[in-house]
């Protein structure tokens, strides 16, 4: 009997787990060790943002659904892996504080993201930080709460200045900042306060509409459109002021503090910021035999896993060699050990990165999340399947081959709401197979904006949660 346990049951985790448990649960042991006792259905925190969403319908408990599949669950915080010996250690969180070991054949690490606030003075809604975030469920509900006491001192003839975006020059997530800065726009709208806000986008993109994914162009006969233009184009319908190229670096009660790509300090005031902190990897310590310190075989300096990618290269050499992405999410050294979703290090960024005259780098990190998250935990868990029952790995789907979609919603209403839909194949630009097309199939990649996309929106949140509860038929719903 083998045994598997998978840390972390965000999207990646989550789907790597429900993966293995339907193959693997009657002969083997499947276990996950989640810190949280809920699975958290992230991308409609925008609308509890605004208060149009009940942060109830966004999340649901995970042992039932464990149970369903013979999975075990673990409510426990990992503190400690010990390659070597093949086993993790944890701290329940479950109120009893004990210690547990378990003993592994396979460990997929999924943890998502740790929210580096710390990164930048005075970011984050707690440790007397400045700024708010979307980033965790108590974070959004602390946001919508002091959104709407913004929003009855607007009714009361106030006028407010908020800021969205980046709150790091090497931040990622821009898409979660401007879903949220277009439903803040749409529900001042609604509430006929709109006048009363100015709303204002700040980031670390090299461009507007960049999104950490060197920006999207779609081909339509003779005529291109860029997601620069396309982007560039809701903000101004919607009277939203924007600038790119920021490294935000500090923010204090009233003002947020950046450098530019020239390297010249600038800053802004607001009465309410939500920033995305910068993404980095959840630190464990990695333990020897012996007690000898194995971090640097397993993670990078950022806390990522290494995988299977080609780790080193110049920003050129490995953006043009699709084959610098890893394809199985595989530990060199420790082959038992694989990454899925934001947890595994990525050879670089997608978008070309920016260091200033003072040596800021102002770098859009690469989005791991979300769909991509989805489809690597799901080659991973078909991987550890495939390793369990045949001693071979059988899938692999590096992020240069493998195709995205992005709805993102402005504004949750079904009559009058939009969206921005955004179709981008491959994930990572592949310039060998599409060298005249910026690396990106013409026939795949796509933007449109609409009420179909609202209705779209709506669809992929009960139909994804369906999924996430392994309800009849959850495999034909794609990552």
């Amino acid at each position: 009997m083998a045994k598997v346990i998978v840390i972390g049951s965000g999207f990646a985790g989550h789907t790597a787990a429900l993966y293995l448990g339907d193959a693997l649960g009657k002969k083997h042991e499947i276990t996950v060790v989640n810190k949280l006792e809920n699975f958290s259905y992230i991308p409609s925190w925008v609308w509890v943002g605004v208060d149009q969403m009940k942060p109830g319908k966004t999340v649901f408990p995970l042992a039932p659904v464990y149970k369903k599949k013979r999975i075990n669950f673990v409510h426990a915080e990992v503190q400690t892996v010990y390659p070597e010996q093949k086993q993790i250690e944890a701290l329940r969180r479950d109120g009893s504080d004990e210690i547990v070991r378990l003993d592994y054949d396979y460990l997929l690490i999924a943890t998502g993201p740790h929210l580096n606030f710390a990164g930048t003075e005075g970011l984050g809604p707690h440790n007397n930080g400045n700024s708010h975030s979307i980033c965790t469920l108590p974070h959004v509900i602390q946001t919508r709460d002091t959104y709407l006491q913004l929003v009855d001192e607007m009714k009361a003839g106030k006028s407010k200045r908020m800021v969205f975006g980046t709150g790091h020059p090497g931040a990622t997530c821009q898409g979660a900042a401007f879903e949220y800065i277009t439903n803040v726009h749409k529900d001042l709208l609604r509430r006929g306060i709109r006048d009363k806000a100015e709303l204002v986008w700040v980031s670390n993109e090299a461009d507007v509409g960049d999104f950490g994914v060197d920006g999207i162009t779609v081909y339509r006969g003779k005529e291109t459109l860029s997601s620069k233009e396309f982007i560039s184009a809701v903000f101004d319908d919607y009277g939203i002021e924007y600038h790119v190229q920021k490294g935000v670096k500090k923010v204090d009660g009233k003002a947020l503090y950046w450098e530019d790509y020239e390297g010249q300090d600038g800053g802004m005031d607001y009465d309410f910021a939500m920033l995305i902190p910068q993404f980095t990897g959840v630190k464990f310590n990695y333990v020897g035999q012996n007690g000898e310190d194995l971090y640097d075989k397993v993670a990078n300096p950022a806390g990522f896993i290494k995988v299977d990618g080609k780790y080193g290269q110049s920003y050129d050499d490995m953006i043009k060699d699709p084959e610098s992405w890893p394809a199985v999410y595989q530990n060199p050294d420790y082959p038992e050990i694989f990454a899925a979703g934001i947890a595994f290090a990525p050879p670089g960024p997608i978008s070309r990165p920016h260091k200033n005259p003072n040596g800021m780098l102002i770098a859009a990190a690469p989005p791991r999340t979300g769909m991509v998250s989805g489809v690597i935990g799901r080659v991973v868990a078909k991987n550890i399947i495939s390793m369990i029952q045949t001693g071979k790995l059988a899938n692999q789907e590096r992020m240069t081959e493998m195709v995205a979609a992005c709805i993102a919603s402005m504004g949750n209403s079904l009559w009058d709401g939009s969206a921005a839909t955004m179709v981008l194949y491959p994930v990572v630009p592949d310039h060998s197979r599409f060298p005249d097309t910026k690396g990106r199939d013409p026939f795949v990649t796509d933007m449109e904006m609409g009420l179909s996309g609202a209705w779209m929106k709506r669809l992929i949140h009960s139909t994804m949660i369906h999924k996430a509860k392994s309800r009849p038929g959850w495999k034909i719903i794609p990552e």
